[in-house]
């Protein structure tokens, strides 16, 4: 197993104000993000009228009350500062659920039913294309999203190296704007939907290919809970931006670049629901609780559309407008 290539944390760009979790003294803390530095929450515990030790977990539960605070604190010269390349960034929140879109992005939808098509008897790829176009157009004028769920343990921070599982040889990049929740919700209208939502993050929604469906009965069709759930199959961070800070959701820029090759590309235009209907929807169903993850699928460009997967050795970095940057090192394992 070689060395992963070296990860430049300082050479990425950071938001201006953004909530995150960093490492201080061999601990967890919340912490603001603001002026190139973060404020450690705990040292400002009385004015956040809040318990050290503090998550972001308690920030997001009483998000409408401790916001304006926080934006107050950004500001000020009270508090413990710690500068930004002397911290350890973990991810940004420890989600209690994980809510993901599938099938969301049109064009993505199409580049994978190309690869999968039987283009044969005089069925040719563009054919399959518009096949596919045609009913992207009638799921998002008459369908609904699709949803399922992934498991807290597969997230991991937004610089940490990830060990692909042994024996694998298709495992996958999708990267993905995650809404991160903030008041406890149920049966929301679209109206009322990103009233909800404390901040977006950037999330990296890794995929064991193989395991996606199962060949052992073909009739129950996809495995997402192995195919999605390896430990560090999830990048998540490195922070939490108010949605206020972001700008319009429709039109933020998603791009991953593998060793410095742009693989994905992609506005947020070509999503078939956006955001907001994609939260109004998953509310129907459960209740949404501060700190959870909804993630709103991933565009066209992962590595079996270029019949490139990741391998031992391989950097992603991924950017989302606004959000900062993740950067990914992967190793190979022999055992």
């Amino acid at each position: 197993m070689k060395e992963a290539i070296a990860v430049d944390i300082a050479a990425l760009p950071i938001p201006t104000f953004a909530l995150a979790t960093v490492l201080i003294d061999g601990r967890p803390h919340a912490a603001l993000l603001a002026g190139g530095a973060f404020l450690d929450l705990d040292s400002v515990a009385s004015e956040l009228q809040l318990r050290a030790p503090i998550s972001t977990r308690d920030v997001l539960d009483d998000w409408e009350r401790t916001l304006p605070i926080l934006r107050s604190l950004a500001g000020a010269s009270t508090g413990t500062w710690v500068a930004f390349d002397e911290a350890e960034i973990l991810a940004p929140v420890e989600p209690r659920q994980i809510v993901q879109a599938g099938a969301h992005y049109r064009t993505h939808v199409i580049d994978l039913a190309v690869k999968h098509a039987d283009i044969s008897n005089g069925r040719t790829e563009d054919e399959v294309r518009a096949e596919t176009a045609a009913m992207m157009d009638k799921r998002a004028s008459e369908g609904e999203p699709y949803f399922f769920v992934g498991l807290p343990s597969a997230v991991t921070g937004p610089y940490d190296t990830v060990t692909l599982p042994p024996g694998t040889t298709k495992n996958d990049w999708e990267l993905e704007l995650a809404a991160v929740i903030g008041r406890r919700s149920r049966r929301l209208s679209v109206d009322e939907a990103l009233d909800a939502v404390a901040g977006y993050t950037i999330v990296n929604d890794l995929t064991y290919r193989e395991l996606v469906f199962r060949r052992d009965m073909p009739e129950i069709g996809t495995d997402w809970l192995r195919a999605k759930n390896a430990p560090g199959f999830l990048p998540v961070g490195p922070f939490i931006v108010p949605g206020e800070e972001t700008g319009p959701l429709s039109e933020l820029r998603l791009t991953l670049e593998l060793n410095g090759t742009v693989m994905q590309d992609e506005s947020t235009k070509d999503i078939l629901f956006d955001v907001a209907q994609l939260i109004s929807a998953v509310s129907q169903t459960i209740t949404l609780l501060p700190g959870d993850l909804v993630l709103t699928g991933s565009p066209a460009g992962n590595g079996m559309h270029w019949g490139r997967l990741l391998r031992d050795g391989d950097v992603m970095t991924s950017t989302i407008t606004g959000l900062g940057a993740q950067r990914t090192p992967v190793v190979g394992t022999t055992r």
